[in-house]
């Protein structure tokens, strides 16, 4: 039988009866547990909204490399702001992904000591109008969507709704443009990739709507797995964060964009959504996720500190 990540509807939580959100739980975080992935429809994240999103990042991406560069953040920390193409690797590989982007941060807070902590946002209106509305109001639905998503991860961890909820408040999620341009045959010929295998620093990422296929996911048996969703679907991926606290119950997993087979070798966009906490959110095994049986296996770190040794680990920071 040929595998599958599972779907779910969001919404059965969000609207349902008590056993329809109980059977949302249940499904979401075994599929998370035994795959790392789940497809998730009734987002919620409105059609226009992301399609203006993706317009916007190509009048973006096809401006010239010099306009591009030209916002690039001071010191090249890579959280903010573009990112040029080939710079950022997977953490054991020095070959740069076939990739460039754009990130972008949180700019509503209830806590003003932990927002003089994040880089600030750089915005391209000037070359692309209405780039910052747009990508602001994408953020801010897709942190509505996370929340619940974390709610449902934190009881099927039988730990109360809002325990993970609570640590993305203030936190420092991004939302990453990215444009993958058609693949040349040296690049192939090369072993670059779009994007190496790897896993996520984060809780959980939310992907949005990608323009087109070539994400796989390395299964608990050590074979790859196409993933594969259409529109008005989101993909749901765990990370190392998540598995850090939950000690390995629901494991970060490992994944990549492949190149296009040379008939539909086109540019791809994606649109990923990194959930993660405040960043002196101790991440530390919770209480509910250790025992005499299962034994912490991980030491506590803050989570700025853990984001920023990743970083050093895939190119983006020094």
């Amino acid at each position: 039988m040929t595998q599958k990540v599972p779907c779910v509807n969001v919404r059965q939580f969000t609207d349902g009866s008590p056993r329809e959100r109980s059977e949302f739980v249940t499904v979401f975080g075994k599929g998370l547990q035994e795959f790392g992935f789940v497809v998730v429809e009734g987002h919620g994240v409105s059609a226009p909204l992301i399609q203006q999103a993706y317009a916007k990042l190509h009048t973006f991406f096809a401006l010239s490399e010099e306009v591009k560069k030209s916002y690039e953040p001071a010191g090249g920390h890579g959280q903010r702001g573009y990112t040029g193409f080939g710079k950022e690797h997977a953490k054991h590989s020095n070959r740069g992904d076939l990739k460039e982007f754009w990130h972008v941060g949180r700019e509503e807070f209830t806590n003003q000591t932990i927002a003089k902590t994040y880089a600030p946002n750089l915005w391209a209106d000037n070359h692309v109008a209405g780039f910052k509305d747009t990508f602001l109001k994408l953020y801010n639905a897709l942190h509505v969507f996370a929340r619940t998503l974390l709610e449902a991860t934190s009881l099927y961890l039988e730990l109360p709704g809002q325990t993970l909820p609570r640590m993305i408040e203030n936190g420092n999620s991004i939302l990453r443009a990215l444009h993958y341009p058609a693949v040349s045959d040296g690049q192939a010929i090369s072993g670059a990739v779009r994007a190496a295998a790897h896993e996520d620093i984060n809780f959980i990422t939310i992907l949005c709507e990608a323009t087109e296929s070539g994400l796989e996911l390395l299964t608990r048996e050590g074979k790859w797995l196409s993933v594969e969703s259409t529109t008005g679907q989101m993909v749901v991926d765990s990370g190392d964060m998540l598995s850090r606290i939950c000690n390995n119950i629901i494991p970060s997993t490992t994944h990549r964009v492949i190149n296009p087979p040379g008939a539909k070798n086109v540019a791809r966009y994606s649109m990923p959504y990194f959930v993660h906490p405040y960043n002196t959110c101790h991440l530390e095994v919770l209480d509910r996720c250790r025992s005499s049986q299962n034994i912490s296996k991980y030491a506590p770190i803050l989570a700025d500190e853990f984001l920023h040794q990743r970083l050093r680990e895939i190119g983006l920071t020094k």
